[in-house]
């Protein structure tokens, strides 16, 4: 991914002769900034040229901005400047904002970023506000967040889900409402029917199915043909499917999409678990690819949840079912049946180190009549973060959990449904108020702590967040 490019205006006193007068105070103060935003290697920086003392510079080197394509923009404020500035920065420059002060007693720039702010209150700009020393990481650490959050919003605007064959099973996350999408978020969709996957299927190369087939089979750690679920003709038709459908998301220009594959692929087909895995990794069998978010059971909520994480923080995202709380244990059992990238088995961007721990089981018959490979593995342990973008009564909101991967025996995977991969999750959660309260029965995770992150792209959103905490406690 690109570093997130972060816009830089400063502002200054609007009777010339102060504003002379303070320039290098100025100066001195945006160098420091920069510098300290450079050093962390995180940033491209794109710094207005002129510092701000007229309602004409004002409009200008925020439109500058603008057209540089920044992610968001920082107003920076070291001495006092006159208020409506940044106002008419605002309305001609690119939104998110944050407002910084640097902090000095001397020199009111606290005082300014207030008044700003108020101003900017007032005619219903959203904006961030933070004040401090750049010499402190915390401050550094909170723009940091800033731009990371800001650059999700901004990268999601004009992108397009592909939804491919609708709503699945009766679920009303394969259902949205695309006049909100595109007001909210910025994001447009597209429908395509599963017929096109069967289609397509059919003319997908033997050579490029041979060759999948015989990586796939060198690299996992076991395939458990069963002669009727599983043969070596079902797990090439997957391939087949895989082969399709990613031919259709790169034809479309699709930057993520949900996949039905419930009841018709999955019955009469195969199921779309070889696809869902590895559309979603940072690999397949040609080589390094970007991870396409793939949303299964065509759960478009999901879907762009997986989105939003994915452009935060540049990684694989999981995506599975919340499907027991052993209170003995005190620890939540993910899993699904089968659609969860390969990466999550052991935290790698080498297929080798993941995949030796992944086996191919036959999919279970009663649900599934058509068969075809599961992809199962149990989660490798490590901080994870999970969020989930849910609906009530139309509007939408953002369920933002921490906790941790634990690992057990190989036969704890017995307790549920051993042929689906699962996680074993210690979150740090009420239990009665996480299950009393989510949105979804599908939730998305990935590795590391992005809570902070998270509420931020909610707040530049407009979006209600709700960050599950407390002991976890049994039943």
């Amino acid at each position: 991914m690109a570093k997130r490019k972060l816009g830089i205006l400063t502002f200054s006193d609007g009777r010339k002769r102060i504003h002379d007068y303070f320039l290098k105070t100025n100066k001195d103060y945006l160098a420091r900034l920069t510098e300290a935003l450079k050093k962390t290697g995180e940033l491209d920086l794109v710094v207005a040229d002129k510092i701000i003392y007229t309602p004409e510079l004002a409009k200008t080197q925020a439109e500058t901005l603008k057209c540089a394509r920044v992610d968001g923009t920082l107003f920076n404020f070291s001495i006092w400047s006159f208020p409506h500035f940044p106002v008419i920065a605002a309305k001609n420059g690119q939104e998110p904002y944050l407002l910084f002060a640097h902090l000095n007693p001397q020199i009111p720039g606290f005082v300014a970023m207030l008044a700003a702010g108020g101003c900017l209150d007032q005619v219903g700009v959203r904006h961030k506000r933070l004040w401090g020393d750049v010499s402190d990481k915390n401050v550094i650490n909170k723009i940091l967040r800033f731009s990371r959050a800001a650059s999700v919003v901004n990268r999601l605007r004009g992108q397009t889900c592909g939804i491919i064959g609708g709503r699945s099973m009766g679920m009303y996350v394969g259902a949205v409402d695309t006049r909100q999408w595109q007001n909210q978020f910025g994001v447009d969709l597209e429908h395509v029917d599963q017929l096109e996957i069967v289609m397509r299927a059919e003319k997908i190369p033997e050579s490029s199915v041979g060759k999948a087939f015989e990586w796939l089979t060198e690299k996992v750690r076991k395939i458990e043909y069963d002669g009727k679920a599983l043969t070596p003709d079902k797990l090439k038709q997957q391939i087949r499917f895989y082969y399709a459908t990613k031919e259709i998301i790169e034809e479309k220009k699709f930057s993520f999409v949900a996949i039905k594959c419930q009841p018709e692929l999955s019955e009469y087909y195969v199921t779309q678990c070889l696809s869902q895995a590895f559309l979603n990794d940072p690999y397949d069998m040609d080589g390094k690819k970007e991870p396409i978010p793939t949303g299964c059971e065509g759960d478009l909520d999901g879907a762009l949840s997986m989105q939003i994480l994915k452009l935060l923080t540049d990684s694989p995202v999981l995506f599975i079912d919340l499907r027991h709380y052993d209170p003995a244990d005190n620890v939540f059992v993910f899993g699904n049946c089968g659609a969860q990238a390969t990466y999550f088995a052991g935290k790698s961007n080498d297929p080798g180190k993941n995949l030796k721990d992944v086996t191919f089981y036959p999919q279970v018959l009663y649900f599934y009549r058509g068969g075809g490979a599961t992809v199962q593995y149990m989660c490798a342990p490590g901080e994870v973060t999970i969020a989930r973008l849910a609906r009530r009564d139309g509007k939408y909101w953002m369920a933002i959990i921490s906790g941790e991967f634990v690992s057990y025996p190989e036969e704890k995977l017995k307790e549920i449904s051993p042929e689906w991969p699962q996680g074993f999750a210690k979150l740090f959660v009420d239990v009665d108020e996480l299950i009393s309260e989510l949105g979804a029965n599908h939730v998305h995770a990935v590795y590391g702590n992005w809570v902070r992150e998270l509420k931020d792209v909610c707040d530049i959103m407009g979006i209600e967040y709700k960050v599950f905490s407390g002991k976890s406690l049994p039943h």
